[in-house]
């Protein structure tokens, strides 16, 4: 007997790796975990703007719960290099497979977005693209260039991958002189195996760290999700080990789940719990903290970005 697979992009599954995995119930959400559905006008014209310029938003990829807030004030996440990932992570809602080339016109349409939503600050984050020789550090440098050349007063922060044996590349990135570099350690080391099968954690952190050893006057910035059944005392030393690796940014938020072959929820995190760790981080010594349910790596970005240098500004008197 012969068996015809269709492979067309609307057939393929977008998470092919995924598929043998068993079914997990999906939560009903608790009444702290709301967002506004998008339809605003201005939500319209973002969206224009960005389907104009053929362009990816982790926004639409990630399905993030917040692309009604940010869309209606003209913010976004540019993600750049395609919309699929080369790696394969159980908490991720991005595509999974073989990327296709990269697009060396791209960063000139990132910039000519951004002028034309005369954005203030922009957050630029990308797939995991394994494939290439760099990791793509080169095409982050050119769309941070192609930004800066097109709106000199846009703050650029990026949100890269961890590239993982990719000799030189953090370097490629950092002349390049991003405002702020933000790299998410996503959960505690124990669940690196099931959550972040791809990553290392030391490796991770240790490149946060590196950044503030090329040039300290970079802010740098990373995340976690609670809610995949770690442990307290695991996302305070978590929180230790990003102060130890002179982070000036924790983000935290509940992890949602995608789709029912994701990775379960262990529970849904009260905002009393995140309150508390925000307490705990702010006194272990970062200088910004978002701590809440619905807090996602670029939510607000632009606000923040304001918060950090004021905090800077202060630390230093």
């Amino acid at each position: 007997m012969t068996v015809v697979i269709d492979n067309t992009p609307e057939k393929r599954a977008r998470h092919p790796e995924k598929q043998k995995n068993a079914d997990s119930p999906i939560l009903r959400k608790p009444r702290w975990i709301r967002a506004k559905a998008p339809g605003s006008p201005v939500y319209a014209e973002t969206r224009a703007i960005v389907k104009e310029n053929n362009l990816v938003t982790v926004c639409e990829e990630a399905a993030c719960p917040n692309i009604g807030e940010c869309w209606s004030q003209k913010h976004a996440t540019f993600m750049i290099m395609g919309e699929t990932c080369t790696r394969a992570c159980a908490f991720c809602n991005v595509a999974t497979g073989v990327p296709l080339p990269l697009d060396g016109k791209e960063p000139a349409h990132v910039a000519d977005a951004v002028a034309k939503l005369g954005l203030r600050h922009v957050v630029i984050t990308s797939v995991d693209r394994d494939d290439i020789d760099d990791g793509g550090a080169a095409h982050f440098a050119d769309t941070i260039n192609a930004i800066r050349a097109a709106s000199p007063d846009t703050t650029i922060e990026i949100l890269t991958p961890d590239f993982l044996r990719k000799d030189g590349a953090l370097e490629v990135v950092v002349e390049a002189r991003p405002d702020v570099f933000n790299h998410n350690l996503e959960t505690v080391p124990r669940l690196y195996l099931s959550i972040r099968p791809g990553a290392r954690y030391f490796h991770s952190l240790n490149l946060l760290q590196r950044v503030k050893q090329l040039d300290p006057t970079i802010f740098t910035k990373s995340g976690i999700m609670v809610g995949l059944g770690e442990a307290r005392d695991e996302v305070m030393q978590v929180m230790d080990d990003m102060r130890s690796a002179d982070i000036d940014f924790i983000t935290i938020g509940q992890y949602l789940q995608p789709t029912r072959k994701h990775a379960a929820i262990d529970r849904f995190v009260t905002p009393d719990e995140f309150d508390g760790m925000a307490t705990v981080a702010r006194s272990k010594g970062f200088l910004m903290v978002s701590a809440t349910p619905l807090t996602r790596s670029s939510h607000h970005a632009d606000e923040d970005f304001e918060k950090l240098k004021s905090a800077r500004a202060a630390q230093q008197k």
